[in-house]
């Protein structure tokens, strides 16, 4: 058998101060509820936007294909 001679280097985890952390944790969770009302629950009647149904029919593929019922 053959030994390998290449060098051998550790990984380095990141390493974030604990305010910064909650700074992106907040603001991934935000972005997760803002994308979770705009494929799951704007339907229209319960739209931010009126009584247009842009939102909804430029989602409408993606509510299916993640099972989400909109008729």
């Amino acid at each position: 058998m053959t030994t390998s001679t290449l060098p051998t280097t550790g990984t380095t985890p990141v390493v974030l101060p604990g305010t910064r952390a909650a700074v992106w944790t907040f603001g991934t969770v935000l972005f997760a509820v803002v994308l979770y009302y705009f494929l799951g629950i704007d339907q229209g009647a319960t739209s931010v936007f009126g009584d247009n149904m842009y939102i909804h029919e430029f989602t409408h593929d993606a509510r299916h294909f993640l099972g989400f019922p909109c008729h």
